[in-house]
């Protein structure tokens, strides 16, 4: 009898979960590819995995481009595929893997967003009464523009994780990956202005030791964050479509642009392959660019 393809996705899931130990970020997005694809074998009439082939992965990717999915997504959805039948393989469950035949989808790697430094100056300007809220948003955007942590690092911040006397943090990252990031005097003031008259007020019994609480004393969610940033850069007047890795992008172009080396940037932002960093490199030269233009008599 041929194994159910739902029994196979739950089984890989869980070894993602467990045996890779992925973010809950990343399985999520593994789990909503291959349930769509679960989706298109029944609209197609497929039941048994080994059925899948490289020409129905290339139909199916097909069927996602007319859907309206980016390159990049049809990129992910094929890793996805690639991951999972790999496994399959791996386990006994199937003879191949059909999706190491399918080539990625071609994709134009956008540039990333970034802020001028005066706008991260009125970002983080955070106006309003010295009011516990207050102090913790201004502690969070200094703290994430000085450090360059991912919104679910910083939300995830705990007392144990500061060396405030040394000025640097302990920041986990992807597969739990620790890293060590200086933070720099303005986000370490902020911080322990927020801590000594903000969190005090905010802290509850069951608060326990996360960083940043929420007005019920809870921690304060990767969502809530991002409804922080959006309303603190409408209050500033900034009409750029701004979140939290907008600042993680600023931290990365503007350290880039005055002197700091890739692979430095590269450890503190938490990156694997140093490749990942260079597209910022990009955003330099774009700049430069233009300020040759504006400024060079024969720009």
């Amino acid at each position: 009898m041929a194994p159910d393809p739902l029994a196979c996705v739950d089984l890989f899931m869980n070894y993602l979960a467990v045996e890779r130990g992925l973010a809950r970020n990343t399985l999520e997005a593994y789990g909503r590819d291959l349930n769509r694809f679960l989706l298109f074998m029944e609209k197609e009439q497929i039941s048994d995995l080994e059925q899948i082939t490289s020409t129905v992965i290339v139909a199916y990717l097909g069927r996602l481009a007319k859907e309206g999915l980016s390159p990049r997504s049809r990129a992910r959805a094929l890793v996805a595929l690639r991951m999972f039948h790999k496994f399959l393989a791996a386990e006994g469950i199937t003879r191949e893997n059909p999706a190491t035949r399918v080539r990625l989808p071609n994709t134009i790697r956008s540039l990333p967003h970034v802020l001028t430094f005066p706008e991260v100056e009125r970002l983080l300007a955070v106006a309003g009464e010295e009011t516990p809220l207050v102090l913790r948003d201004r502690a969070m955007l200094e703290l994430l523009y000085a450090t360059g942590l991912r919104v679910s690092e910083l939300v995830g911040l705990r007392f144990q994780d500061l060396e405030m006397a040394g000025g640097y943090l302990r920041a986990f990252g992807k597969r739990n990956k620790q890293r060590l990031v200086p933070m720099g005097e303005s986000s370490v003031e902020a911080l322990q202005i927020y801590l000594q008259r903000g969190r005090v007020r905010l802290c509850k019994s069951g608060s326990g030791d996360h960083l940043f609480l929420n007005p019920f004393g809870k921690n304060l969610t990767r969502q809530g964050f991002w409804k922080i940033i959006k309303r603190r850069a409408r209050e500033a007047g900034i009409p750029k479509n701004i979140t939290p890795h907008t600042l993680r992008h600023s931290f990365a172009t503007h350290l880039l642009e005055n002197g700091a080396d890739l692979r430095s940037v590269q450890m503190m932002l938490g990156h694997a392959d140093i490749s990942t960093v260079q597209i910022y490199t990009h955003v330099t030269r774009e700049r430069l660019r233009k300020i040759h233009e504006q400024f060079h008599p024969r720009g």
